[in-house]
């Protein structure tokens, strides 16, 4: 080689979805960098950048909430989340997309959810974002314990009821009696009562 230059290294191409950025936050871990999954979905050829920001309310049903706490099947969790923006980049014409979610307690006013997309049109943008956190709830091994000045509940989410009870209806079974099982990754969850 004249010069003394070094060899340079073949460089192999990325694929977009290699691109893209999945985070589950362990406990512990802190607040969501929604600055940083923002900047990592920028792109030169994006026209249009959507997010998502699922948040910790301070009530709900006349009830003062004090967090949520949030666990998981962290690798059955990061995998289905790594499926869901397969899909969403399928569905859509996407530049970046990145999705975070937190584990452990998350206090009234913190964010749990994060979910951003970058396309060059902004109804793709947007749309993917919808997809990505619907999908999220109906489909993605996190549950969620609410927790009131006085008591806690498990809660379900309304995507995920809707999922089963349409999958019982297509094969002729009771979502709510069980018969069979569910689809979905999870199977069937069951309603935790309230404890105090």
């Amino acid at each position: 080689m004249a010069g003394g230059e070094p060899p340079t290294a073949a460089v192999e191409p990325t694929t977009d979805a290699e691109q893209d950025l999945v985070e589950i936050l362990d406990e512990g871990s802190g607040r969501l960098d929604i600055g940083r999954y923002v900047d990592h979905v920028r792109d030169l050829a994006a026209g249009a950048i959507a997010t998502f920001e699922g948040t910790t309310r301070d009530h709900f049903d006349g009830r003062r909430v004090v967090e949520l706490r949030y666990d998981a099947y962290s690798t059955m969790a990061r995998r289905r989340l790594e499926s869901i923006l397969r899909e969403a980049r399928a569905a859509h014409s996407l530049r970046r997309l990145a999705v975070a979610h937190r584990l452990g307690p998350v206090p009234a006013g913190e964010a749990s959810v994060f979910v951003a997309a970058s396309a060059v049109h902004r109804a793709d943008a947007m749309e993917a974002c919808r997809y990505v956190i619907d999908e999220i709830k109906a489909s993605v091994p996190i549950w969620k314990k609410e927790v009131y000045d006085d008591g806690e509940v498990w809660k379900e989410n309304r995507e995920f009821f809707d999922r089963t009870a349409a999958a019982a209806a297509a094969n002729g079974t009771d979502a709510k009696k069980g018969h069979k099982a569910a689809s979905g990754c999870c199977g069937s969850k069951v309603r935790v009562l309230e404890e105090s």
